[in-house]
């Protein structure tokens, strides 16, 4: 309700016990908001998604997800919402990814939030690369996981100098998912395969050269960014593009600076092109460079079903639709939490924070073919449909 509006509304009233009420149900209402899991405001001519769990990096939980996805759906077919934004609260992340220890545990309680929260999900990032509006997302701040999946799959990836983005589910019995499938084979060369193995960070202006992000905008110009977008009158996708390239190409921090894995591209490329795990990990060890050794102790502290699940995951879901991925994904994300690294991974990093997974297997060779297959069986029925 803006400002006009609320004083014609006290005007009906002479009664200044009456102007009291309304003026305390106002700040109920604004306190009511506030403290809500997720703002979903129509403002100038947008629908504005605030991701608004700041305490817990944005973490994205069920309810939030039975709460986007309506009213993602009303606002394509409003036709006064010309476009969408999605942006996080707080400063320091628009999402850091799933709420995954809620799910963990729920399987204590014997609940059922595994099936549906990657379910709905998924059929959330299929809706956001579906949405027939144009769909911004400001990925200021730390942005993985899940927030990955709420952001990619858009139009328009708007990143900042404090943007930070990773894939680091292999570190927690868990594979690059929200569509990690399709968008990561899809990165120059085998940038993608090395992103989803390591769980490799990047930040700044790289997230815009590593193809994540469409745009890069200084943090500060934000505000502005998002004013001038929602003051367009009845846009076109041109018109929004516009505005973007409009604040792009003002940008000037790190606008000099390379690619940081540029130097390294070529032999990323090389070493990631394999078809196995085992020889992705031969491959390091015969170039014996520092950053091959690097990443070489990086993998070997993953989950060794993890990284088989999500070597063989990118290969496939190269050259399937976002659909495709998102069914076999669902496939992948029950196995998961059935088997013992997802639950094993969240203790170590999350819960216990000893950061050290004790991982069955606990080693490469004994992750056999068979349990490997088991995982991208059908479920059938159970399956994930759109």
């Amino acid at each position: 309700m803006g400002l006009r509006e609320m004083w014609r509304l006290m005007s009906r009233f002479n009664s200044s016990k009456r102007t009291n009420i309304i003026l305390q149900h106002l700040r109920m209402s604004k306190h009511t908001d506030a403290t809500a899991e997720v703002l979903l405001e129509r403002k100038g001519c947008a629908g504005v998604i605030t991701l608004n769990r700041p305490k817990f990096l944005n973490a994205l939980n069920l309810s939030m997800i039975r709460q986007i996805y309506p009213q993602l759906k009303k606002w394509e077919q409003d036709p006064e919402a010309f476009l969408i934004i999605i942006k996080g609260a707080g400063g320091k992340a628009f999402c850091a990814g799933g709420d995954i220890r809620v799910i963990s545990e729920a399987r204590k309680a014997n609940q059922k939030i595994a099936q549906d929260f990657f379910r709905e999900e998924y059929m959330l990032n299929n809706a956001i690369d579906s949405c027939q509006k144009p769909y911004i997302a400001l990925i200021h701040g730390i942005t993985m996981g899940g927030g990955v999946g709420l952001s990619v799959h858009g139009q328009f990836r708007v990143a900042t100098e404090k943007s930070l983005f990773a894939m680091p589910e292999t570190a927690i019995g868990l594979f690059p998912d929200v569509g990690g499938g399709y968008f990561l084979p899809r990165l120059q060369g085998k940038l993608g395969c090395f992103l989803a193995l390591t769980g490799f960070r990047l930040k700044g202006r790289d997230v815009y050269a590593a193809g994540i992000a469409t745009h890069f905008v200084d943090s500060e110009k934000l505000g502005m960014l998002e004013e001038d977008l929602l003051a367009l009158k009845s846009p076109s996708k041109e018109n929004i593009a516009d505005v973007l390239e409009t604040y792009h190409a003002k940008s000037k921090i790190d606008q000099d600076k390379s690619f940081i894995l540029e130097e390294h591209m070529d032999k990323i490329n090389s070493w990631f092109s394999a078809n196995t795990m085992e020889q992705i990990i031969e491959n390091l060890q015969q170039d014996g460079s520092s950053f091959a050794l690097e990443q070489l102790k990086v993998i070997n502290k993953m989950s060794p079903t993890s990284l088989k699940i999500t070597l063989r995951q990118l290969m496939e879901g190269s050259s399937k639709t976002l659909q495709e991925v998102l069914t076999m994904e669902y496939r992948l994300s029950q196995a998961c939490m059935r088997g013992h690294d997802f639950h094993e991974g969240v203790r170590a990093v999350l819960i216990d924070k000893d950061q050290s997974p004790k991982w069955k297997p606990a080693d490469l060779k004994e992750v056999t073919d068979e349990a490997l297959n088991n995982h991208f069986k059908s479920l059938g029925s159970n399956d994930l449909k759109f």
